[in-house]
């Protein structure tokens, strides 16, 4: 062999060698193998960062971006003799649910995903069409009750159903307000089943539905008229909600109509929020039946949590931040207990186990476990005001 032809096969062999090297390297950071050193675990989200709904989907998005941070930042989580970072990957869908399937596909296919956060329920309905086929489990941001009864076997439901505040709020109002009640639901599909859950019990418990227009928040900024025309009917209760923001002005509206009686307050508005439209007052809110504010709440975690948003983000958390977040380290443990990163059937068993493993520190939340439909079973409570602040009402055992 001649000198020139040996320089050149020992080239050949030399970049062989670093390809081989190289790709090596790759194997072993996919998250899925990851040998002794393990590796990254995608977790994905689609949810609305631009658009109306962008302030939503920054709180969402923050809470989870906290739990990764923190679990990356201690060294990351071990699986089984190996330890694995969170490589948290994010697409806008502008909170339309096409988008949001399409987003889905596309983690899918080029992250290879199989942990998707979808808060909004348009989103998660049309990637419930393809995500067991596809094996990817579906982290649902949403209260609506259909999402854990279409028999999908990939999908865990985060925060309570709003079907399980329906009662106890109605009860609070009619025995300190009356049993007439005026609805002022939003013109959405989900004000739409608030109103056909809530219509059925009130009348049930002898109460009466004076009233029963929707208000289009995209549309109408003044509710001068309609909430004349319903106070015209002389309701105990207005049934209210949607957007935090919206659902403040029409509040105050009735109040400076002359209402004085109880506000049933569907679960999307956060009476915190509410009253930061007015400068914090929560006077107009008084005698408000809704969800406990994250700030309002007393779990273990919750504290700590608040405290370190505010100095991240100079504001106060919602709960779709708070649950973002404590949702995260209970995948985290579900993954533990089934011992792998990727076999999502495994993990959807791990799940109830899982949640009841999570760190007490980070229980911003307390989650109970997770039923057989893959609903988180938090430890709830209602918020009231009374006397222009906020009372916590336990619902469950604590």
């Amino acid at each position: 062999m001649t000198a020139k032809k040996f320089i050149k096969k020992s080239m050949l062999l030399s970049l062989f060698a670093i390809l081989m090297v190289a790709l090596a390297a790759c194997g072993s950071s996919d998250g899925s193998s990851g040998g002794s050193g393990g590796g990254e675990v995608t977790i994905a989200y689609t949810g609305p960062l631009s658009g109306a709904a962008a302030y939503y989907g920054e709180n969402t998005l923050n809470g989870l971006k906290m739990a990764a941070d923190e679990i990356n930042e201690a060294g990351g989580f071990d699986v089984d003799g190996e330890t694995y970072k969170i490589n948290l990957t994010t697409l806008d869908d502008k909170y339309m649910p096409n988008d949001a399937a399409q987003n889905a596909k596309r983690l899918v296919q080029e992250e290879n995903a199989k942990f998707i956060y979808i808060p909004h329920s348009g989103g998660i309905y049309a990637s419930q069409v393809f995500n067991e086929q596809d094996d990817f489990m579906i982290m649902a941001y949403s209260s609506e009750p259909g999402i854990v009864e279409q028999d999908n076997s990939l999908t865990v439901r985060i925060p309570p159903g709003y079907d399980t505040y329906v009662e106890p709020f109605a009860e609070y109002q009619m025995e300190n307000f009356g049993k007439k009640i005026a609805m002022l639901a939003p013109a959405s599909q989900y004000g739409k089943d608030w109103t056909e859950a809530l219509k059925p019990v009130w009348e049930e418990k002898g109460g009466e539905v004076v009233y029963d227009e929707s208000i289009d928040f995209g549309k109408d900024t003044d509710f001068y008229t309609i909430v004349t025309n319903a106070l015209n009917k002389n309701p105990d209760v207005l049934f209210i909600g949607g957007a935090s923001e919206p659902t403040a002005r029409v509040a105050k509206q009735a109040r400076d109509l002359g209402f004085e009686g109880g506000f049933l307050i569907m679960d999307q508005a956060k009476m915190d929020e509410m009253a930061a439209v007015f400068d914090g007052d929560m006077t107009f809110l008084e005698g408000a039946t809704g969800v406990t504010p994250l700030v309002n709440s007393d779990y273990p975690g919750t504290k700590p949590f608040v405290d370190q948003y505010n100095e991240l983000h100079n504001k106060n958390p919602g709960s779709e931040a708070g649950y973002h977040y404590v949702s995260l380290y209970g995948l985290i443990e579900a993954m533990k207990v089934a011992g792998s990163v990727d076999d999502t059937e495994a993990i959807m068993a791990a799940f109830d186990e899982g949640v009841r493993n999570i760190p007490e520190d980070k229980e911003v939340y307390t989650v109970a476990g997770v039923s057989e439909n893959g609903a988180f079973v938090p430890v709830r409570s209602m918020a009231v005001v009374v006397d222009g602040e906020v009372n916590r009402i336990a619902l469950d055992e604590e």
